[in-house]
């Protein structure tokens, strides 16, 4: 059994965070909503999406404190929006912003085979 797996199956918040990522093609662990981002970061990261047109699953990490602590260890990565594109870890806000505007987000989004909506 992997690292990960032992992980999830004793702490319920990163099972949680697995199941989600696993359910979703692409998911956005965000502050707030996608209808009412409660930070910066995530207000881009939200608007980077609704422009290549992915459809997405915002889940608002400030609702419950052990889901804001724990996606930060799920992939040891300290910051919030954190993306998911099938099941894959992408990056945080920066990370996302740098893959758009070179055009890589988008390519990444077909490669996996996200259907991509209007933009």
């Amino acid at each position: 059994m992997s690292d990960q797996a032992l992980d999830t199956a004793a702490d319920p918040v990163h099972a949680f965070i697995a199941q989600t990522v696993a359910d979703h093609d692409v998911v956005l662990f965000m502050k707030g909503t996608p209808d009412s981002p409660r930070c910066g970061f995530s207000s881009l990261a939200v608007q980077i999406l609704d422009h290549v047109g992915a459809p997405f699953v915002g889940v608002d990490v400030l609702q419950d404190d052990g889901l804001r602590d724990g996606i930060k260890t799920f992939t040891d990565w300290p910051t919030i929006p954190q993306l998911y594109v099938k099941g894959e870890f992408v990056g945080g806000s920066d990370i996302v912003r740098e893959m758009f505007q070179a055009g890589e987000l988008t390519a990444l989004m077909v490669e996996k085979g996200v259907p991509l909506g209007e933009a």
